[in-house]
C-alpha cells in the first residue's frame, strides 16, 4: 500500500498538479462494507442514540437532530444528519467568515484542539453540544447517510455548498468520491494543517483509495476519537 508523504507546514500542491490524475476507482468492496458496518453500528448504538436525543431535547429547545445540505459525490447535494450541538436558530456567519479566512490566508487554524472546523469557545454551542463534539458523538447520525449511500465510512470531508464554491475548480477531483464520516485529512493532524493542506489530503485519498487504505484510516480514527480531537 502506498502511504502519503507527510504534508509540510505552509506548503500545498500547485493547481496543475491538483487537477492531474490518475484517480483511483472506488474499491469494489467499499459499498458492501459501508452498508454492513454502518447497519451493525446503528443497531448496536441505537440505545446510545436514543439517550443522546432525549438529553439534547431536554437541555435546549428544538429538535435533537441537525439537518444541513452538503455536497456529495459528483457534486450532488444531500441532507447530512447530526445531533444538534448549537442553540436552535444560531446564525452561521461566524463559521462562514472563519472558513473563508482559513482558505484565503492559508494559515493554520486557531480553533483549538477540537479541530479545524470547530471553533473554540463558540457561544452558539450548548454545554451538551460541547461534550458531543469533543467525543464525536454528534457525528453518529451520519450512519444513516452511509446506509442511504450519501456518504461512506471513509472519504473527503462533506463540504457545505458555499465551501464547495469557495475552493474552486482546482479541487474538483475530491468530488469523485463519496464524502466520509472520517478520512485522511481527519487522521493527519487536521488542527495543525492549513485548509489547503487538508484539501490536498482529500485529493491524495482519491488518488490512493483502496479497501486496505480505508481500513488503515478507520483504525487510525480510533485513537483520534479517544483523544477527543474528533473525527470529522
Amino acid at each position: 500500500m502506498i502511504r502519503p508523504e507527510p504534508v509540510r507546514q505552509g506548503v500545498h500542491l500547485p493547481e496543475d498538479d491538483l487537477t492531474a490524475g490518475p484517480w483511483a476507482p472506488a474499491p469494489a468492496a467499499k459499498r458492501p462494507f459501508d452498508l454492513l458496518a454502518a447497519s451493525v453500528c446503528l443497531v448496536l448504538l441505537s440505545p446510545l442514540l436514543a439517550i443522546v436525543a432525549v438529553i439534547v431535547s431536554a437541555t435546549s429547545p428544538g429538535s435533537p437532530f441537525f439537518r444541513q445540505t452538503r455536497i456529495g459525490r459528483d457534486r450532488r447535494p444531500f441532507v447530512l444528519y447530526k445531533f444538534r450541538t448549537m442553540y436552535a436558530g444560531s446564525p452561521d456567519d461566524v463559521h462562514r467568515q472563519y472558513v473563508s479566512r482559513l482558505l484565503t490566508e492559508d494559515q493554520p487554524p486557531m480553533g483549538g484542539p477540537r479541530g479545524l472546523f470547530k471553533l473554540e469557545d463558540d457561544p452558539r454551542i450548548t454545554p451538551v453540544g460541547r461534550l458531543l463534539r469533543r467525543t464525536s458523538i454528534d457525528e453518529l447520525p451520519q450512519l444513516v447517510n452511509i446506509i442511504r449511500g450519501d456518504m461512506s465510512l471513509v472519504g473527503p470531508r462533506p463540504l457545505l455548498p458555499w465551501e464547495a464554491e469557495l475552493i474552486g475548480p482546482a479541487y474538483s477531483a475530491r468530488f469523485l468520491a463519496e464524502p466520509g464520516l472520517t478520512g485522511l485529512w481527519q487522521v493527519s493532524g487536521r488542527n495543525k494543517l492549513t485548509m489547503r493542506q487538508g484539501l490536498d489530503l482529500d485529493l491524495e485519498y482519491v488518488r490512493q483509495r483502496s479497501f486496505v487504505f480505508d481500513l488503515v484510516i478507520l483504525f487510525k480514527t480510533v485513537p483520534v476519537v479517544l483523544s477527543t480531537h474528533g473525527a470529522q
